[in-house]
């Protein structure tokens, strides 16, 4: 099992160097002209706040010489002055990436009016966990109780509803079944606010239990479009292992129906289903773009979609280096997961 582990851990680590090495590369020469754009605006900031540096030069020639030289140290201290590149710049990038240095926002700023791009991102992050893990955990426990159970009667009524169910709810573009649940439950009926950003300041004591209300909306339609496709697959995975020699010998010395089924035959299917798990809950945050813009929800998805908007590059690659560190956590849990539940994984046989 050790080493197991070690293999896995060594992959999902070159995984996430080669995932950061193609992001710095493809942004490499753009990141290089924002970051030049910056220091000229930090600069000329900072004189214009201080008049007293303009009145001690006697012409506008030597003003301008003077805020290019200081430009120009900036950009040396950074290594701007290199080729965005060479190996050295790529190097020092990556690793203050990977110690979540991501610099300054361009354009996007935190509740708290930081410009740190790790302080937005760790703003976010927490809101999107716990709208797509608190809907991931919901769909998981009724698709696999509702999957098992009709994996036990195949070819009954519940069995051809859950089946038709996971087929349309499928069907439909989450932002559309966003849009028609605020509007019914927004603007029809009035239960619950139509934007899922709270009103009242982060800093308020109130905030958690405003968060948790506008959060509702969002909630409920994530878990309704997906428990209906997570049960078909739990009843696909366990419809052969409910035909299985030990499943059939249970059965025939008196084990108690549920407890075949969500006992013996669940854990036997547990393996693709924790894999299912971990896809999910990775894919969930990945995808998070359309539904947290619809339904104006303050996580990782519309910070995302603001700074592809504003083309806000550091906060771009930011977040792409954390969704792609959880989604390899996730990936790495659900191996070993998968490893525990099926000794052959893990030994390679």
């Amino acid at each position: 099992m050790k080493k197991y582990v070690a293999t896995r851990m060594v992959t999902m680590f070159g995984v996430l160097m080669i995932t950061l090495l193609i992001t710095v590369v493809l942004v490499g020469s753009n990141m290089d002209t924002i970051l030049k754009q910056g220091i000229i605006f930090q600069v000329r900031s900072e004189i214009t706040e201080n008049p007293s540096i303009a009145e001690s030069f006697s012409s506008v020639e030597e003003f301008e010489r003077f805020i290019q030289t200081q430009i120009d140290q900036r950009i040396q201290i950074l290594r701007l002055d290199e080729p965005w590149y060479s190996p050295q710049r790529i190097g020092v990038t990556m690793y203050k990436i990977m110690l979540l240095d991501f610099g300054h926002a361009t354009f996007l700023t935190s509740d708290e009016g930081s410009s740190d791009v790790k302080d937005i991102l760790f703003e976010k992050l927490p809101r999107t966990v716990l709208l797509f893990t608190t809907a991931t955990i919901i769909i998981s426990i009724i698709g696999i109780f509702l999957g098992a159970f009709s994996s036990s009667k195949v070819g009954s009524g519940i069995d051809r509803i859950t089946s038709s169910f996971a087929i349309i709810s499928s069907s439909f573009p989450v932002w559309w079944i966003g849009m028609l649940m605020i509007f019914l439950f927004a603007f029809t009926w009035q239960i619950f606010p139509a934007r899922a950003t709270p009103d009242i300041p982060s800093s308020d004591p109130k905030y958690i239990g405003s968060l948790l209300y506008h959060m509702a909306l969002p909630l409920i339609t994530i878990v309704m479009i997906g428990f209906g496709s997570w049960a078909y697959l739990v009843r696909n995975f366990m419809v052969g292992i409910m035909q299985e020699d030990f499943i059939i010998a249970k059965k025939t010395i008196g084990i108690k129906s549920q407890r075949i089924i969500y006992t013996h035959a669940l854990k036997n299917a547990a393996p693709p289903i924790v894999t299912i798990l971990a896809l999910s809950l990775s894919g969930s945050l990945g995808g998070a773009i359309i539904t947290e813009a619809v339904f104006d929800w303050p996580g990782m998805g519309r910070l995302y979609f603001e700074a592809i908007t504003v083309m806000d590059l550091p906060v771009i690659i930011g977040a792409t280096y954390l969704l792609t560190v959880f989604f390899l956590v996730s990936i790495f849990i659900a191996d070993l997961l998968y490893g525990y539940f099926d000794p052959r994984v893990r030994t390679g046989k």
